[in-house]
This record gives C-alpha cells, sequence and structure tokens, in this order.
C-alpha cells in the first residue's frame, strides 16, 4: 500500500538564496512552481530522486531553531558514495559540519545546514548497518 516518501517542506526566509544553495547539491533540480491566485510564489518542487522531492516555503519569518517541542527535526537523503559526495559538495561552495563518520546505527552519514539553518543529514547504507536488517 505504502510506496515511500515523497518529499519533505522546508521554510525558507529567501528564496533565492536558498535555491542557490539547494541546487548546488549534486542530483538536486528545480521541477516545477506554484504560484498562488494572486500570482506570487507559494512554492518551489526540488527533484531529489524518482517521485522524491523537497518543498521550498518562501516568507519564513526567521532562521531555522531548534525545536524543543514535538516536531520534525531534521530530513535526510540517502547516497551511495558518501566520500564523493562530501568532495563535491565541498567544491560546490558548501561546506559539511564535519568528515564523514560512521553512525550508531552502522551507516556512514553526514550533516550540512541551510542558508537558515535547517539541518540535512545524508546517509550511505552499507552491508552490516541496521537499515540492512529485515523485521521479524
Amino acid at each position: 500500500m505504502l510506496k515511500g516518501l515523497t518529499h519533505v517542506a522546508v521554510w525558507v526566509t529567501d528564496i533565492d538564496r536558498a535555491l542557490d544553495f539547494y541546487l548546488r547539491i549534486p542530483g538536486v533540480r528545480e521541477h516545477f512552481r506554484l504560484h498562488k491566485e494572486d500570482g506570487s510564489l507559494w512554492l518551489v518542487y526540488l527533484r531529489v530522486a524518482d517521485y522524491q522531492f523537497i518543498e521550498l516555503f518562501p516568507r519564513a519569518s526567521g532562521p531555522y531553531e531548534r525545536p524543543t517541542h514535538a516536531g520534525f527535526a531534521h530530513f535526510c537523503m540517502e547516497t551511495d558514495d558518501i566520500a564523493a559526495l562530501h568532495r563535491e559538495l565541498t567544491a560546490n561552495g558548501i561546506i559539511p559540519d564535519s568528515e564523514p563518520r560512521m553512525g550508531a546505527d552502522g551507516s556512514w552519514q553526514m550533516w550540512i545546514h541551510d542558508p537558515d539553518g535547517n539541518p540535512i543529514e545524508f546517509q550511505q547504507f552499507i552491508e552490516g548497518s541496521m537499515h540492512h536488517e529485515r523485521p521479524t
């Protein structure tokens, strides 16, 4: 019945600055835009993979603040080569928080933050990671 996650929605303070950032992530491309009845921009869909998107909503009132209440904390994108992704991000002017590291779940991970401070994780699943185990 369920096939997967289709998108995450991110509020941004400056859509042009956000697009400049997100479109420097290898593989992310603008897919389409939606406008309100008055013609103003409502949101921009960025394609990550087949039927997987990031929605950027303009006009956030301020930068990201770490939640202290229930709600979403970050989103994560899968890569098949985290070391190469680290190099490409850096070459594109996006400086990851650190070198890729092994997570407690047995998969490689790395973090960046968009211009508004929204946290983004990248993960490479490898043989033996907890993500490869099948539910019982």
